[in-house]
Parts: C-alpha cells; structure tokens; sequence
C-alpha cells in the first residue's frame, strides 16, 4: 500500500473520535514533533499529503534477584503508528497509536498492573493507547501546542518520553515556546494529566506548570527552569523545582573536550509534611579517535534523612543505573560516582557504565548504597533497523537499604520506515 493511500486510511477510520478528542483541543495546538510534512496550499492537500510513519520493537527482557521473588521473563512487541498532517498556514497536526503486545506467550513477570506478582518487575504491561494526539500553530518564533504529546528538557533529567520503556510516556496539555534569535529561546508548558509507562490504568491527574528558557554561548547551553509539580487528588501538595543547568564541548585540537554542570534546588509538601532537598551534577569527558571517557557526579540530596529529592517526570532509567534501583530517592538521598566508556566498532555503538551509591544523609545503618556495570551494544542494519544488547548487575550494599543484588539483560530488534 503506498504512504498516501495509507494516510487516506488512516484518516476514513479515525476522524470521527480525532475531530472528537480535538475539538475542545483546538485552542490546544500543536506541532508535529520529529515528523517533517511538506508546505500544504488547502486543508485536503495538508492531510492527503500528510506522512505516515511505523515503528516497531521487539525485545526480550530478563531480570534475576536475590530475593524470593522468581526470575522474570519478558518477549514484547511495541507498535507506534504515526500519521502527521503537512502544514497549512502555520497549522499542523498529529495522531500516534501504540500498542505493545506480549509474544509467543513469554510473559512470566510481574507487569505492575497485578499480574504474576510472585515474579520480579518488568514495566511493559501489554497496552493499546493513544500516544499522541495534537494541534500546532507556528508563526515566525513563535509556537503553541495543545493535546497529548511528548515533551522534553535538556537533558531529560527532570522531563523526559522515558523512551525505552515499551510504553513510552506523554503528557495532555499545552506547550508554548518563543524562539526570540538563533540563541534565546523560552518554554512554557500546563500539563492536566501524565500518560505514564503503565498503561491508562496507573494515568495521573496533574496541575504541572514547567518553564525552561535557554541560551545558547559559545561554550555551551545555559538552561534555566522551574517545575511546579502538582497531583490533581484533592489534596494540599506540591513540589517545586528551581534550577539552572549549563552543558557544552570544546575542540582542543583532535580531542573534544565535554562538560556539563547542574544545580536544582526543589521544596515538597505533602500530607501536611514540608521538605527541601537540593540537586547537583557535574560531568566532564574527553572524546578522540571514536572514544569517549566520561566521569561524573550525581547528588540528590535528602532533607535529615527524611526525604529524597524527587524527579518523577524524568526518564529516569537512563540515570543511576539501567537495573532501575533508584526509580525513587532513597529518604537518606543518593550520591552517584560514576565513569564511562565508549565509542564505536563493527558499524554499531558500545559502552560500558560503573556506578558507585552512596547515601546522602547516611546513619548507621544505611550509607553504602551498592554499586552496578552497565555495557550496551547496538548496531544499525541496513537503513531501517536496529539490532542491541544489553546488559546491567547491580551489587547491593547495607542490608537495611532494602536493595538486593540484580541482574538485567536485553536484546532487542527495531524497524522504522
């Protein structure tokens, strides 16, 4: 079937709930993200001509504890249909489907929705949802885009897709930004509800309100940001981040010199309790004849030992670790020393990770956090696909921590057209 006929499909079958979910949306207008549609003379021309985009992944995910709970395996496929409109007078459109899907019946974990709860996590529930759906006006610098949609912040620390999750993350509401030069540019985003990695089911009601503006220099990206956090319950909470992040690289002859430094500081209240904890990170690397060497520092720091800084819009796996131990900060906080290695070889892409844990606040009980390795390795094949592996072994360390040794290992294929 040729891509128009497809996107003549696609359109027959979805407009009535499209024009349904968009009609209250269309003071929330949007913008058609990483899919580039041609300049469009009439609305009919702007969806005929419109492109369509298919995106598969099927992965085998398998996870050991020490712990009582049984070995977990996982063999998922992930389907992403995207259709996006072209532009007409600054207007533009998408609409995104996905569906993930257990194979050849390989489901024995626990899917955070109740299923198989005597076998170790694995968050790829099966799911058919509706991924994105917007509008988007753009005029000279400026852009408003309104409905379900990705966003993303520097560098995903604080809001992020979560995008190796099978069920990636969205969010509904309305992102303005302003393009002022080719060096300023300021956002501004009202989020109603986070579409997380579990399914519809586990969906948060939220009154977000995020601002990032940025500056680019002759060194590097200076970020700015507030992010005001708010769950829609009927209940008195919120938490608030402020921070300001500068990442960049330099030429030093052969060698790429790369560096990056963060501070946040961030005020939570809840359930009647009050808590302020602050964020650093600072990384600095080298980069020459296709290797790279990094060392850094991550503190989320802890209130006493009360309370862990918190970042739950991020895409949290490609931090502290790919066994996700620390999805959620420890109340002692968590400091992450870590070095990393890679680069290229045999067409494909490798690296490997060394993580050191730490407690922020530590006790007498809880102070040596564990410690993990992380090695990946992906390899394009031909221009559509996408083969990997992976693998992350985490070391506990105090008892009272409550972690245990984990080991992680996936392989993968992909298929874009």
């Amino acid at each position: 079937m040729k891509k128009n006929q497809l996107a003549g499909l696609i359109k027959e079958k979805l407009a009535k709930p499209a024009l349904t979910l968009l009609a209250p949306a269309s003071l929330a207008i949007l913008s058609v993200g990483q899919v580039n549609a041609a300049e469009a003379t009439s609305i009919a021309e702007a969806v005929t001509e419109g492109k369509v985009k298919v995106d598969l992944n099927l992965r085998y995910e398998m996870v050991e504890q020490d712990n009582a709970l049984k070995d977990a395996d996982a063999f998922t496929l992930r389907t992403r249909l995207t259709y996006a409109t072209a532009d007409y007078y600054g207007f533009s459109s998408l609409v995104e489907f996905e569906d993930s899907r257990v194979v050849a019946g390989v489901d024995d974990y626990n899917n955070t929705l109740g299923k198989n709860p005597d076998y170790s996590v694995i968050a790829d529930p099966e799911t058919t949802e509706l991924d994105q759906l917007f509008l988007k006006y753009k005029f000279k610098g400026f852009s408003i885009k309104g409905g379900r949609q990705v966003i993303t912040f520097d560098n995903q620390r604080f809001v992020g897709h979560v995008g190796w999750r099978q069920d990636r993350q969205t969010f509904d509401g309305v992102m303005l930004d302003y393009q002022f030069n080719d060096i300023f540019k300021i956002d501004y985003g009202y989020i109603t509800q986070r579409n997380r990695i579990f399914a519809q089911e586990k969906d948060i009601d939220s009154k977000d309100n995020l601002i990032n503006a940025s500056l680019k220099t002759g060194f590097g990206t200076l970020s700015g940001y507030g992010y005001l956090l708010e769950v829609d319950n009927d209940t008195d909470n919120g938490l608030d981040t402020y921070g300001l992040r500068f990442a960049g690289s330099t030429d030093v002859g052969d060698i790429k010199v790369l560096y990056s430094a963060e501070y946040a500081t961030q005020d939570s209240d809840s359930a009647g309790q009050s808590y302020s904890a602050d964020y650093m990170s600072v990384e600095g690397g080298v980069g020459f004849s296709a290797i790279t060497f990094k060392v850094g520092y991550e503190l989320l720091g802890s209130d006493g030992g009360d309370y862990g800084f918190s970042t739950p819009l991020a895409t949290l796996h490609g931090f502290n670790g790919w066994t996700d131990q620390f999805l959620t900060t420890p109340q002692q906080g968590l400091a992450d020393l870590y070095a990393s290695i890679g680069g290229k070889v045999l067409g494909g892409k490798w690296a490997v990770v060394y993580h050191e844990f730490e407690a922020d606040e530590s006790s007498a009980l809880v102070d040596d956090l564990g410690s993990e390795i992380d090695a990946v390795f992906s390899v394009p094949v031909y221009d559509n696909y996408t083969l990997g592996i992976k693998y992350a072994a985490y070391s506990a360390g105090d008892v009272a921590a409550g972690k245990v040794d984990t080991d992680k290992v996936w392989l993968w294929a992909n298929a874009k057209f």
